[in-house]
């Protein structure tokens, strides 16, 4: 048993990711001054003025950037590759409004081998995940691999975005498909 606690004392140590399944690190959160040390260790780039706060995951920290001024509310997830590839980023941009329980993802489950468990796949191609300057997720908006949604858009609450949004525009539903630009 005490083998095991080192064992988990280490993975939390080391872990690159942030949430309440790693309660080592977790009670930072709920003081500024040590969530902004702790996000700037595991972050690719924290700004000063962002926050993460408690009840949120990141998965993959070290492949996540948060611009200025950006709130992580809970319970939100953001996943970044963990494997090392070439690609597998998320870019949250300076001025970037998120509701509560945003779902942002790079990669997806592969499941065109019908004689080969959906588990047992692997992933379809990893890709970045962008979200432009002053852009505005809704609540519980899931953000799919590959997708940049562009500087000044809107993504209504509940949406499923499976491809890109154009500057300046508001998109809406599952999937998620522009109703209208803003002048």
């Amino acid at each position: 048993m005490f083998s095991e606690f080192r064992q988990r004392i280490s993975f939390w140590k080391n872990a690159d990711r942030i949430g309440p399944d790693v309660p080592l690190t977790h009670w930072m959160l709920y003081f500024p001054s040590k969530m902004r040390k702790l996000c700037k260790e595991k972050f690719l780039y924290f700004a000063d003025s962002a926050e993460f706060r408690p009840g949120s995951y990141a998965m993959g920290c070290s492949r996540i950037s948060i611009g200025e001024r950006v709130v992580i509310r809970p319970p939100s997830i953001l996943q970044a590759d963990t494997d090392g590839g070439k690609e597998g980023y998320v870019y949250i941009e300076d001025d970037v409004l998120l509701g509560p329980a945003v779902f942002i993802t790079v990669n997806n489950h592969r499941y065109d081998q019908k004689d080969v468990l959906i588990a047992g796949q692997g992933y379809s191609k990893i890709r970045d995940v962008r979200l432009k300057k002053g852009c505005w997720i809704g609540a519980r908006v899931m953000i799919l691999s590959g997708v940049t949604v562009g500087e000044h858009s809107v993504v209504g609450a509940g949406s499923v975005v499976t491809k890109d949004v154009p500057p300046f525009s508001v998109a809406v539903g599952n999937p998620a498909r522009v109703i209208k630009t803003i002048d």
